[in-house]
């Protein structure tokens, strides 16, 4: 009987072969350890960001709806109402008032914002020498502080200003007492607004329009299309993205409109150009009344988010992403 004696492996080939599972493992754990410290540092760079988001965001957020269920003096003790406050603006004729001026203002200012400044897109084509001084010239107002445009507009608006004065001195006769009159107030609102804010509006539609295809505009030509058309037909759909974005960023500043009324005219004559935040501000900061005003807001919150959502179910049909 023979037996079969094991072979051995050189001792050389066994040191070989246990260095190249060590590379190995080496090779596949360096990876490894680079994913983990990427994935460690990146929540560690949102921390600070995500501090300021909940401290100064959220956390502001979640106490003005608790304070909205309560009676909530700057001074004294809370006592809560739950709905309360929310039923007495409801009941409030003056916050119907109040609501009523605000819908007004954008119904005025939004259209008039969207014309003036695609109006003047349309005009600062390349061809126009100096566009872009031009372009400067009309985003001045826009980067302005709202408090020294005001103030130079209620020199031209009071009686005896610049318009007045101009009026007497062309014609004799007196112009309107804009800031006096309830008829004129508001729409010496509007007009200020839409000066100061066409601005930007302005700058996001020209650069949408210069993206414009040429080739697309110089067949229409060749086909027969005048300037009209190809404006109307080829250009608006093409910047509808531009246009959206700027009716929502217009719609949602305007139910916020507050310096203006609150400079010009103090919500007045009467109130016919309070609005909702100049209401939040008289309630909180004047009478003292911070879970009135805390509801107020938040009925400006939903009236807004509402006007959003309709806003981005109605894109559908007039907005080309794919254009």
């Amino acid at each position: 009987m023979t037996l079969l004696k094991p072979t051995k492996a050189p001792l050389a080939e066994v040191e070989a072969t246990i260095s190249r599972g060590r590379a190995k493992r080496k090779a596949k754990a360096e990876p490894d350890a680079q994913l983990g410290r990427r994935t460690m540092w990146g929540p560690a760079f949102a921390l600070p960001h995500g501090l300021g988001l909940a401290i100064f965001t959220l956390l502001p957020i979640v106490v003005s709806l608790v304070i909205s269920l309560f009676r909530w003096p700057l001074l004294g003790t809370p006592s809560f109402l739950g709905l309360g406050n929310y039923e007495r603006l409801f009941s409030d004729p003056i916050f119907g008032q109040v609501v009523a001026n605000t819908v007004l203002f954008v119904v005025l200012y939004v259209p008039l914002n969207l014309v003036v400044s695609l109006g003047l897109a349309a005009w600062l084509t390349p061809r126009i020498k100096g566009r872009h001084i031009f372009r400067v010239i009309f985003f001045i107002p826009s980067i302005t502080p709202v408090v020294a445009n005001v103030v130079v507009w209620r020199m031209l608006y009071q009686p005896g200003g610049f318009i007045d004065g101009t009026l007497q001195s062309a014609t004799g006769i007196s112009a309107p007492n804009f800031l006096g009159d309830e008829h004129w107030a508001m729409m010496a609102i509007v007009v200020m607004s839409v000066w100061q804010g066409f601005g930007y509006n302005m700058l996001v539609f020209s650069a949408a329009l210069d993206a414009v295809p040429e080739n697309l505009t110089e067949a229409a030509a060749i086909d027969g299309a005048n300037a009209w058309t190809i404006f109307w037909r080829i250009k608006l759909k093409l910047i509808s993205p531009s246009i959206f974005f700027g009716t929502m960023m217009t719609l949602i500043t305007s139910f916020q409109v507050f310096a203006q009324p609150f400079i010009l005219t103090k919500g007045g004559p009467g109130s016919s150009t309070s609005t909702i935040v100049l209401y939040i501000y008289n309630q909180g900061f004047q009478f003292h009344q911070l879970g009135l005003a805390s509801a107020a807001a938040w009925i400006l919150f939903v009236i807004i988010l509402g006007v959003t959502a309709v806003q981005f179910l109605g894109q559908k049909k007039w907005v080309h992403y794919d254009a």
